[in-house]
């Protein structure tokens, strides 16, 4: 075999064991939560843990992987919502929902978010960013029409969409409490007009 052909297969392999460790990350995430094991995730991906760690060198950059594809999904929700002819505070709060959603994609994502908002060398910190940066764009065209508080910011409405997030996970919420911290945090941003629009 050439040098050429040996590396076209390692390549291939790598690429195979990037996929299987993918796929049975996002399984056990599904139904475990983040704290699932990366050992077991190693086992069920059929790989060694150094094939799981040479790929993947902690948890957060496997979460990190398996969220662009969820951010894929947001960016969709993100056009869609500025694409229509709605107040610029219908457009934030669809835009809080969808942020809720996605930061419940996975039971206990919540806190990995909250550390890689604050921690700039995690590999989730990224996006973390770019969410933040959308939510000023909403927010910040409430706020010139008089729909949202001068005062706050995007990183603010992050973090209480995070907390909210964190509250209404699996393992800690009942049925009712995404929705009546929502209700609180709209009655936070809001600047009183029209407060009964639903």
């Amino acid at each position: 075999m050439s040098p050429t052909s040996s590396s076209r297969s390692a390549r291939k392999d790598a690429q195979y064991n990037r996929a299987q460790i993918l796929d049975a990350a996002s399984r056990a995430f599904a139904s475990q939560g983040v704290d699932a094991s990366m050992d077991a995730i190693a086992k069920d991906a059929g790989v060694g843990a150094g094939t799981l760690y040479r790929h993947f060198p902690n948890k957060d950059a496997l979460l990190a992987a398996l969220l662009d594809a969820h951010y894929q999904t947001l960016e969709t929700k993100r056009q869609l919502i500025a694409s229509e002819d709605i107040e610029a505070d219908q457009m934030l709060d669809r835009w809080i929902d969808a942020l809720g959603d996605w930061m419940l994609v996975y039971d206990g994502l919540p806190e990995p978010l909250r550390a890689a908002w604050s921690e700039v060398r995690s590999p989730l910190s990224p996006t973390c960013r770019q969410v933040i940066e959308t939510t000023d764009q909403f927010l910040n065209k409430a706020k010139r029409e008089g729909r949202a508080r001068q005062d706050l910011t995007g990183h603010e409405i992050f973090l209480a969409a995070l907390a909210i997030a964190w509250a209404s996970g699996a393992s800690t919420a009942d049925g009712s409490t995404r929705s009546a911290l929502r209700n609180l945090l709209k009655l936070g941003w809001t600047t009183g007009k029209d407060q009964q629009r639903s």
